[in-house]
Order: structure tokens, then C-alpha cells, then sequence
């Protein structure tokens, strides 16, 4: 007989970008499956649509740099303090700079290699002891296929999103033990405001073929509703009208 799927109803999932995009649409449909949130970002930006609608009870949001240890940390802190503990944990915060090697300033290069990489190894390090002293729940790392495959104007950021992709492997064979699973999303290109600004407009034609960051999202909340007996290594995803 198939188990059950797990239910996310009545706990919480730390997202880090959850002003926006992909970990704003993440958000949303795990508080409407019954869910609560503990959103982190930059900006509030349109995470405080969702706290109108749900309330700080189910919807809570802080300010995060996920560059700096003390502000992940305090993050960590504040969901188990604010929900009595934290579930699951989206590392999804992410830039992303399009161009030649050369093209970008090296602080753009500096901000892309801390968020991207360095901020998903601080989310896990800020959770992780106590997903442990719970005994388990799931990381989701939201990397991208160009860690599989990098285009010619993007090494930088395939680079930092195939560093996510290798800790994500390494990360799963050390914490599996601890009933804790660890799964990396590579999804294709999304429609949303990322790199608009830095080598995608907003008004760019290719932009209507690509995925909607709500599809993204139900890869994430899939994967947290699986059985405990199953879990997800890396999974890519392109819409229709992208070529892989």
C-alpha cells in the first residue's frame, strides 16, 4: 500500500527570497495548502499581500541578508522562536548577472558568488541543528540547469548555481541519516523580474515562453508533500517551448 503523502498543514517553511518570484509563489501555495511561512528577503516586496491575507500568525516575514551569518542566524531563530519550530527550509534567495566573464563589476561578480552559493551554505548551517533535534524534514536548494550546462553569457552564474548542485549532493549523503532530505530544483528559464536589469529586459519576447515561477513552486511544494519513504535528488524542468 502507497503512504500517504505528507501533509505541510500545520508547519512551517522557511523561504529565503520570498519577496518575489519563485519563493513568493512558494510561499502562497504552502500557506494555501495549510502551511505556514517564514519568509526572508531583501525587501518585503509582495509578501506582505500574503500576511494581509493570512496574518503574521501563518505569513511571517523579516528582513535578510543571507550574506551575513548573524542576520541567517537570527532568521533561524526567530522562526522557532515566532512558529515553535521550522519544518522545512527553501534556500531559493538568488542574482543573477547575464554578460561575458568581464562584463560585469567585480562587486556584481562579488554579490552573485555570496548570495548565490555562500547565502544557501549559511541557510543550511542555520537550520540544520535544529531540523536534526526534531528529527528530520526537508532543504529544498533552488539551483538552475545552467548548473548543468552553462550558455555562452552566464558562466559566472552556472558556476555558482553547479557549486549549490555539488553541495546539494554532498549535503544529502551527510544528513540522510538524520532523516533529513535534500533535494536541489534546476529549473530552466522563469518568468519573473530576475536579472531584469542585467542582461534580461522586461519586455523581452522570450520571456512568454518560459516557465511561470508558480510551476517552480509546485516542483518545491511536491517534493516537501512526498512520502517520508521518498525523496528528490536533483530535478530539471523546462516549459514546452525551451529547448534543454
Amino acid at each position: 500500500m502507497t503512504e500517504a503523502s505528507y501533509s505541510l498543514r500545520n508547519r512551517c517553511v522557511a523561504i529565503t527570497g520570498a519577496g518575489s518570484g519563485i519563493g513568493l509563489a512558494t510561499a502562497e501555495m504552502i500557506l494555501r495548502s495549510g502551511g505556514s511561512v517564514l519568509g526572508g528577503s531583501r525587501r518585503l516586496g509582495d509578501f506582505k499581500r500574503l500576511q494581509d491575507e493570512f496574518g503574521a500568525d501563518r505569513a511571517y516575514w523579516m528582513r535578510l541578508d543571507v550574506r551575513d551569518p548573524d542576520s541567517v542566524g537570527a532568521f533561524a531563530s526567530c522562526g522557532i522562536d515566532h512558529f515553535g519550530s521550522v519544518h522545512s527550509v527553501v534556500a531559493n534567495a538568488g542574482v543573477g548577472y547575464y554578460g561575458g566573464v568581464a562584463d560585469a563589476s567585480d562587486d556584481q561578480v562579488i554579490e552573485m558568488c555570496e548570495i548565490n552559493y555562500l547565502g544557501t551554505v549559511l541557510t543550511v548551517r542555520a537550520f540544520l541543528p535544529h531540523l536534526r533535534s526534531v528529527g528530520g524534514g526537508d532543504i529544498l536548494i533552488v539551483s538552475s540547469v545552467a548548473a548543468h550546462r552553462s550558455g555562452a553569457d552566464e558562466a559566472v552564474y552556472a558556476g555558482t548555481k553547479a557549486a549549490q548542485l555539488i553541495f546539494a549532493g554532498g549535503l544529502d549523503r551527510e544528513v540522510r541519516k538524520d532523516g533529513i532530505r535534500v533535494s536541489a530544483i534546476c529549473p530552466a528559464g522563469t518568468h519573473t523580474s530576475f536579472a531584469v536589469g542585467h542582461g534580461r529586459t522586461a519586455d523581452d519576447p522570450r520571456l512568454s515562453e518560459f516557465m511561470a515561477a508558480q510551476d517552480v513552486a509546485s516542483q518545491i511544494v511536491y517534493c516537501l508533500q512526498q512520502p517520508r519513504t521518498l525523496r528528490t535528488g536533483v530535478w530539471t524542468t523546462w516549459s514546452m517551448s525551451q529547448s534543454s
